[in-house]
């Protein structure tokens, strides 16, 4: 924990609690707007809170891969490179990294209560891969590269890996059961897997491509931090975002895209759309001077591991209910879903907002 978060741009945090904004209930809006209005406008918007069931894209798919865009951006941000450095500078940055990582770790098993049925935890029902435990090792790996490497290798690294995902498919990606990403987690992985799907969504295999994610994320954060000018940093955003969103959408004709399988396609679209927010995100907060629609969303942000974590361990719906569950139920039924959602937001950013009021960030 620390009581003064690191230099950085308004914009990502506050990108960062836009993302986050619909996991802790933003999700729930559309559906809630329909039932009270009735509009067709709706329906279309709800089915893009939902994840894909196999091949396919939603926005709901692109909140993960934005997280670790937005991980790769802040390395960028801090342009830190051990090329030359002594070895004892090296060893504190590497020490850093992997308590870092390990710490992830632990808290995405935490988040999937990975004790299983009971304390002491049984090995075999726990869930070890998890999203944080992705973001982790995407963010490791992606810092290694980059604190060695310019952006040249960076890019190169980043084909090889996506080409090589797809050499290693092999063009089994329909039948999840026969995927060889269900082979290595079954295999590899200890433990259970997600509702237990052949291969797990966070699975050994498929985080390799997620590491471009992230290398591509900290070259946003290298052209925010060099690119000379406003217009410049926006502009070199945008064209980036629409070259990755072509060159995914394109790729897609020949390997679907699949959240699950994290294909090389889904990697360069998901790229392509980080890149498009956080461009906007930036002329609207750091260059047009939006700083309430900013601090709105860095509240979230700033904090957005504890509130993620959160939303697994502790029972919010019941807080709300217990607090203004009465009200809800005296107004119109059709009223009634929007104010749940609206209150389950409100209490979660009340909280972060005292946080941050007190300056209270707790980092990993």
């Amino acid at each position: 924990m620390s009581t003064a978060p690191k230099a950085r741009l308004l914009a990502v945090d506050a990108l960062r609690g836009f993302d986050m904004f619909w996991i802790l209930g933003g999700e729930l809006l559309f559906g809630a707007l329909y039932r009270l209005t009735g509009w067709p406008l709706w329906p279309p918007l709800e089915a893009q809170m939902q994840h894909s069931a196999w091949h396919g894209f939603t926005a709901y798919d692109g909140i993960f891969p934005l997280f670790i865009f937005l991980s790769g951006v802040t390395l960028g941000l801090a342009g830190q490179s051990l090329r030359g450095r002594p070895w004892a500078e090296r060893k504190v940055a590497y020490q850093g990294a992997l308590r870092r990582l390990g710490l992830l770790l632990l808290l995405g098993i935490l988040y999937n209560h990975g004790w299983g049925t009971g304390l002491p935890a049984h090995w075999d029902e726990v869930r070890f891969a998890s999203v944080l435990g992705r973001i982790g090792l995407a963010w490791f790996f992606a810092a290694l590269i980059s604190w060695h490497w310019g952006w040249r290798v960076q890019l190169a690294v980043s084909a090889v890996l996506l080409l090589g995902y797809w050499a290693i498919l092999g063009g089994h990606w329909d039948d999840p059961a026969t995927t060889p990403n269900a082979w290595v987690d079954q295999q590899l992985l200890p433990g259970i897997h997600y509702h237990q799907m052949p291969a797990d969504p966070e699975g050994l295999l498929s985080t390799l491509p997620a590491i471009v994610n992230a290398l591509l994320g900290g070259l946003a954060g290298r052209w925010l931090k060099r690119a000379p000018g406003e217009g410049a940093k926006v502009g070199g955003l945008v064209l980036g975002g629409l070259l990755a969103l072509a060159l995914g959408y394109c790729w897609s004709s020949w390997l679907p895209l699949n959240k699950t399988l994290w294909t090389s396609s889904f990697v360069l679209v998901t790229c392509g759309w980080s890149a498009l927010l956080l461009a906007l995100f930036y002329a609207l907060v750091d260059v047009l001077g939006m700083k309430r629609l900013g601090t709105f969303f860095a509240v979230i942000g700033a904090n957005a591991i504890c509130i993620y974590l959160a939303s697994s361990l502790f029972d919010w719906p019941h807080l709300v209910s217990s607090i203004a569950g009465q009200w809800i139920a005296a107004l119109p039924a059709g009223a009634q879903p929007l104010a749940a959602a609206l209150g389950l937001l409100a209490v979660q950013w009340l909280v972060l907002a005292w946080l941050y009021r007190r300056r209270i960030f707790i980092k990993v």
